[in-house]
This record gives structure tokens, C-alpha cells and sequence, in this order.
């Protein structure tokens, strides 16, 4: 990796709150992260994250959403 250019391959990341992220493949994955299975150029990764990303909120919060939902009043 060169300081003009930037990393030629892009590895998707995701971590436990279903958060997605693009990250040069040739580090060493960032605690809290794991691999998404999915690595390319960085046009490429992010059009995967924007098709598998749908749900913006956080997997914690939408358990709570998806919880509260269909209670009696």
C-alpha cells in the first residue's frame, strides 16, 4: 500500500451489531470485526454492503424495536 494510491483490495467487515465496513485486505482484521466473506475493489465491496445493509439499525436496537412491537396498550 502506497500513501497516494491507497489499498488495491478491499475486504467487507461486519461486527456484532451488524454494522458493515470496508477495510484494506492485507491487514489484520480490527477486534470487534469479523470478515463478511466478501473482497474486491473498493466500487465492488461497496455495492455489497449497499445490497446487504438494508437495516441501518444497530442488531441491538432492533431487537428492542422487533420486542416492543405487537404489545397490547
Amino acid at each position: 500500500m502506497n500513501g497516494t494510491t491507497g489499498p488495491r483490495r478491499w475486504a467487507v467487515l461486519i461486527n456484532d451489531e451488524g454494522q458493515y465496513s470496508l477495510f484494506p485486505s492485507e491487514l489484520a482484521v480490527p477486534g470487534g470485526w469479523r470478515e463478511a466473506g466478501f473482497v474486491g475493489d473498493q466500487d465492488e465491496c461497496r455495492r455489497y454492503v449497499e445490497e446487504h445493509w438494508t437495516d441501518m439499525r444497530p442488531a441491538s436496537l432492533r431487537r428492542v424495536m422487533d420486542g416492543g412491537s405487537g404489545r397490547g396498550v
